[in-house]
């Protein structure tokens, strides 16, 4: 079950390679008439994008029905040509056709699609803030995203926190304290409750538990919800079943447990 009662099925591709744990459509569609997206994603362990675009799904009790494919395999291309111009995961095939390639579009079209679903804050203001903080995510924080992949399988130790590395966790600080500032803080979410801005910061929060970056105690908190986030948990869970590590994610640093393990 769900935390918010709804039943949960296993639903497979065509093929049978993959499955993903989602809500059961026909449980869901005796309370709505909602039909089922597609999304296509990539290993659950790296594709930080993908984790994106599942969590504004999985968070949200939205049901879909998740295809998988694995970066850099000669496959990972006829995965995405089933998937109209995509060029990159995460992919969405809508209900009525429609493709959209990439997390910003996936966000936008669920958020004005599912409105009782409260992917985004109803108070204007918070709605305005979070929308600025996905913005900014989305094309920001190069320094950190380049020098720390996302790496669900192992923590490092070791690593060494360039400049870039440490603006971007300033900035980090700084809008996550504002964002948290502006609600009562009875919950570690950065719009009160859980909303697309902290879909968009977890694979953030992972790098952070990754790297053991240095942060404050109030950042290490919001890390920490992400950490223990059901939804985050399913997804990591599947991810250590997809096979072999990545060797591109390789950091050539001292290895240490992921801290859930």
């Amino acid at each position: 079950m769900t935390e918010t009662g709804r039943p949960f099925c296993l639903i497979t591709d065509p093929d049978l390679r993959h499955h993903q744990t989602a809500f059961d459509p026909a449980a869901y569609f005796l309370k709505s008439d909602v039909m089922t997206y597609t999304l296509l994603i990539g290993d659950r362990s790296y594709s930080s994008w993908s984790l994106r675009g599942w969590l504004c799904f999985a968070a949200f009790d939205i049901p879909v029905t998740v295809e998988t494919t694995r970066l850099y395999d000669p496959q990972f291309q006829k995965d995405l040509a089933r998937f109209a111009h995509g060029r990159t995961v995460p992919a969405v095939r809508t209900p009525d056709g429609t493709v959209l390639t990439d997390s910003l579009s996936i966000a936008w079209h669920l958020a004005e699609s599912f409105p009782d679903h409260e992917l985004l804050p109803t108070d204007p203001n918070l709605r305005a803030n979070a929308m600025n903080m996905i913005v900014e995510m989305h094309a920001g924080f190069q320094g950190l995203r380049s020098a720390c992949p996302m790496n669900l399988r192992t923590g490092w130790t070791n690593f060494q926190v360039s400049d870039a590395v440490q603006n971007d966790l300033a900035r980090l600080e700084m809008i996550w304290s504002e964002a948290r500032a502006k609600h009562d803080g009875s919950t570690p979410w950065l719009c009160g409750a859980y909303s697309l801005a902290d879909a968009y910061f977890a694979p953030v929060a992972t790098r952070i538990a990754t790297y053991d970056l240095p942060v404050t105690p109030q950042m290490q908190d919001y890390v920490d919800a992400h950490l223990s986030h059901s939804a985050f948990i399913n997804w990591r869970t599947e991810g250590m079943l997809e096979g072999a590590e990545q060797p591109n994610y390789e950091m050539n640093l001292p290895r240490r447990p992921f801290p859930l393990d």
